[in-house]
């Protein structure tokens, strides 16, 4: 018999987990329906050629499952394709759709990281079938207001683009392109500048560890790069991005330029960008998104293609951070009732004016004692649990008991 019965990877919510965890989604959700999303709810098996997502995310984050029916199955390890698929398979061509979704995903750890968490739960959105600077900047400005609704501490942008940083790192050896990504993503001066590249490369190289910064300060590094035309056009794209934002976001903006921004899943093919909070000394990372234009096409009957952007909120990243929050509950809610039947031959009598109670309008909690105790030790437990009042119940009477 093991002794040991909890999977590796897992974790249990407690009450008081369970509790805070719905203070966190629901505060998201307003903001969702606000902006005018409506909730979808995908399967949580999926082919795993839908959740690979013709190669953008990678087989071995997926926790498989065969069958022998449906060929190799998995659990979905984030929410963009699933949603992609059910879009274009089941929406029709109506667009744009503005969707949002509540759910936990699954990653396998590597063999590296046995025991490390597996299972998460997120919110987020997708702005389906639009593209352009609007739509790009909704999807940012709607994850500021979720940031601002919940009070996020220390909380800043960080934006990038998928599109120009393939184009700065095609100017490489196609050798060396995925160590430079690396190094870039890392900020990892000293392996970039051991790496066997040409002179003029590695200057350039480096160069690139400085495109993150203040906004201005990163475009006008960008404007002395030998760039085609191409990616000039996504440069101003950039610009009047910021630009756009800056005017409209409600709160100032916090705002960091960074190209070396990388995410996960390998979709995205414009904006990419995280929501940071900075907290006792660390950095959470509490959200992520981004622009995939190409993604669509691949559940399309006739491949046809639609443009996307969306992101997804951390939820277990947020509860850490929001700890301090005045309006982040502490306690599980506590009964307001305490019924007690005063001897065995009550019991019906007590099941009875419980009820009762549970039936106002006002959706009382009310618990009854289930048990033969001592009314002073009953009184005690009443006590620690914070419960208001006392319905002592016999076969002729009741006896109300304000707690003090």
């Amino acid at each position: 018999m093991p002794t040991n019965f909890y999977a590796p990877g897992a974790r249990d919510l407690l009450p008081l987990d369970v509790v805070q965890k719905h203070w966190v989604e629901t505060g998201i959700q307003d903001v969702f329906h606000r902006w005018g999303y409506h909730r979808i709810v995908t399967s949580t098996l999926e082919r795993l050629e839908t959740l690979t997502a013709g190669g953008a995310v990678d087989p071995e984050t997926v926790i498989q499952i065969p069958s022998a029916e449906s060929g190799t199955l998995g659990l979905r390890p984030e929410l963009t394709a699933s949603i992609a698929r059910a879009a274009v398979a089941r929406m029709g061509d109506l667009y744009p759709q503005r969707l949002y979704y509540n759910a936990n995903v699954f990653r396998r750890a590597d063999l590296a990281h046995h025991g490390r968490q597996q299972e998460f739960y997120q919110a987020g959105i997708e702005l389906l079938g639009i593209g352009g600077i609007l739509a790009d900047a909704e999807a940012i400005l709607l994850a500021i207001d979720c940031l601002t609704a919940l009070a996020v501490p220390n909380w800043q942008i960080i934006l990038g683009e998928a599109g120009l940083s393939r184009a700065l790192l095609a100017q490489f050896p196609i050798e060396f392109q995925t160590q430079i990504r690396r190094c870039l993503a890392h900020l990892d001066r000293v392996t970039l500048e051991q790496l066997p590249l040409a002179p003029q490369q590695r200057q350039l190289a480096l160069s690139l560890l400085d495109l993150r910064g203040k906004p201005a300060v990163v475009l006008e590094r960008l404007s002395q790069l030998e760039l085609d035309d191409r990616s000039q056009a996504t440069i101003a794209h950039l610009q009047t991005l910021i630009e756009l934002l800056a005017a409209s976001s409600p709160t100032e903006l916090s705002l960091i330029l960074d190209l070396s921004l990388i995410q996960t899943f390998d979709y995205y093919t414009g904006i990419v960008f995280e929501a940071v909070s900075i907290c006792d000394d660390r950095t959470y990372v509490v959200g992520e998104g981004g622009r995939y234009d190409q993604l669509l096409a691949l559940y399309h009957p006739q491949g046809q293609n639609f443009p996307g952007i969306g992101f997804v909120l951390n939820i277990e990243d947020l509860q850490q951070v929001l700890q301090t929050h005045p309006a982040m509950p502490h306690y599980t809610a506590k009964p307001d009732w305490l019924v007690v039947a005063t001897d065995p031959t009550a019991a019906a009598a007590a099941l009875i004016y419980s009820n009762k109670l549970r039936s106002v309008p006002a959706k009382m909690c009310v618990e009854m004692y289930l048990d033969n105790e001592d009314p002073d030790r009953i009184r005690q437990i009443a006590l620690d649990r914070g419960i208001a009042k006392i319905a002592w119940v016999s076969l002729d009477a009741v006896t109300i008991e304000e707690v003090h």
